[in-house]
């Protein structure tokens, strides 16, 4: 049954870290989506755990998703504020167990330090099927339709601070 606007509305949003990893030539890091058979490539991102602080969930989803320790990237910036998303309809009550209509994201501006050969995408709880670095304008158009405004906001937050080195 579909939910009506009202109990959608009554949802909360998901609180949720991203990771805009920048290299030396001011690319950024994505992966592609292991469960969408689609073209759809995401930066790190992920849910805050109970009791946990944003930064510390940024460093723990940096290493589940990309195998990068938090010794190989510095620290550049965060987003003033959080920046929230609903899921398409179709979404709904499928993802996070219908608990939540959306994320509530803080964004981490971070640059990777270390050597490509660092990455692994292949942990235990494995979420990309590939990965590369983007030009931003080009990650943009890779991105799930429902979150591009989501990466648009935080790429125009960090348009200073992204570059290469």
């Amino acid at each position: 049954m579909k939910p009506s606007a009202a109990n959608i509305a009554a949802l909360p949003y998901r609180p949720c870290v991203g990771l805009v990893v920048l290299n030396r030539r001011g690319e950024v890091f994505a992966g592609k989506r292991i469960d969408n058979p689609g073209d759809a490539w995401q930066m790190p991102q992920g849910g805050v755990e109970t009791g946990e602080a944003p930064r510390d969930a940024a460093f723990r989803e940096l290493g589940e998703e990309t195998g990068i320790a938090p010794t190989s990237v510095s620290f550049l910036a965060e987003t003033a504020g959080w920046v929230c998303y609903d899921l398409p309809p179709d979404l709904l009550g499928k993802l996070w167990k219908g608990r939540y209509r959306g994320q509530r994201q803080k964004w981490f501006l971070a640059r990777f330090l270390g050597a490509d050969s660092e990455v692994s995408i292949d942990g235990d709880h494995a979420e990309f099927s590939d990965w590369r670095w983007f030009a931003p304008d080009v990650l943009i158009e890779k991105i799930v339709p429902f979150k591009r405004e989501v990466y648009e906001a935080v790429f125009k937050e960090f348009a200073t601070k992204i570059a290469p080195l």
